[in-house]
């Protein structure tokens, strides 16, 4: 395994910049998620790291060395795709080895790195199969084996559980956390989805139009967000966000209802701020006012979409809200689900 530096990377396409100095060190043995939507430079900066994509500006070091003009078979890394790329006259154990096929590996030496490599992915008994003859799980197994054999010093994910249905993506994304804990390979993992980030990442990077947003831990990045777009990206559902006034009593919102705040941080009397606030935070039995629009029992939970302050909002609550349309229940903010932006910047004014 290596560390991964990435210094000032930008990409053009002609004259459109789509990276604009991307920064971010990734140390050896490090799992690290890139997150963001569509369009926001993610697979573009992975397959920069590839070796895929030509680097227009910037400097990529893998360990010691500068790989910008080394070709992708030179880099010592390994890369599994969102569709598989598996060669369907191919056995599974075929597809797995070919890459050292490739590079003149004898098929003796191929067969013992393949086995113990299909073994780690519960591919064992599946080696003679076809990709035809597989569940998508197991296709993607399979990539994931071809991308092991190698033992690369990095490997590249680029939204690896894109195309399984979300039962698969569950139990695959458990499967991956648990294959780097075994084999400490660095990882760099690319997806839209922001649970994925979370449960899977050592270290997120939220991009968004080709910058990064914030790097930290998933905890951190839902603790303490920079701006007002990490808030409304990391988390599930995401933050509500309230216009208002910041006061001495709290912010007042436009219709006249003041939430509490306990932690002001920067912003000043009178300022015009947006009041972050977690789903999650909210509990039945307070005096903040909210009318209820939709209720949506999951078992566990109920999400509530109502009205507060005269914005839509939308609240997770561990206990049965029995509430109908149109009904006024009260509610409590727990002060840890609550953040401050500056309303013109969108940047963190809490602590």
């Amino acid at each position: 395994m290596a560390s991964v530096t990435i210094d000032g990377l930008r990409k053009s396409y002609g004259a459109t910049e789509v990276l604009h100095g991307v920064d971010v060190d990734i140390a050896e043995g490090e799992f690290v998620v890139l997150v963001g939507p569509s369009g926001c430079g993610k697979s573009t900066l992975l397959r920069m790291l590839a070796g895929l994509e030509h680097i227009s500006g910037g400097e990529v070091r893998i360990g010691d060395r500068v790989v910008n003009h080394l070709p992708p078979k030179d880099r010592d890394i390994a890369m599994v795709f969102q569709n598989y790329a598996l060669y369907p006259h191919l056995t599974v154990a075929e597809n797995m080895g070919f890459s050292l096929k490739l590079s003149g590996v004898r098929k003796a030496q191929i067969a013992e790195k393949v086995r113990p490599a299909a073994e780690i992915l519960g591919l064992a008994h599946l080696l003679d199969r076809y990709p035809r003859q597989l569940s998508g799980g197991q296709r993607q197994r399979v990539a994931m084996g071809r991308a092991i054999v190698r033992d690369p010093q990095v490997f590249l994910f680029d939204e690896p559980l894109s195309n399984l249905d979300a039962k698969l993506r569950v139990s695959m994304r458990a499967e991956i956390k648990n294959l780097h804990q075994r084999l400490k390979t660095t990882t760099v993992y690319v997806t839209h989805d922001q649970i994925e980030a979370m449960t899977m990442a050592d270290k997120i990077v939220v991009m968004h139009d080709g910058i990064v947003e914030q790097i930290g831990a998933p905890l951190d990045l839902y603790d303490r967000p920079a701006n007002l777009f990490v808030a409304g990206f990391i988390g599930s559902p995401a933050m509500n966000f309230l216009n208002g006034v910041f006061g001495p009593d709290g912010v007042t919102l436009a219709d006249g209802t003041v939430l509490p705040v306990t932690d002001a941080g920067a912003a000043k009397a009178g300022q015009q701020v947006v009041y972050g606030l977690r789903p999650e935070s909210m509990a039945l039995g307070g005096d903040v006012p909210l009318t209820v629009e939709v209720t949506e029992p999951t078992g566990a939970e109920t999400y509530v979409v109502g009205q507060l302050g005269g914005a839509e909002v939308t609240g997770v609550f561990r206990t049965r809200v029995t509430a109908k349309p149109g009904e006024q229940i009260g509610i409590r903010i727990d002060p840890a689900g609550i953040h401050l932006f500056d309303a013109a910047s969108g940047a963190r004014l809490s602590h």
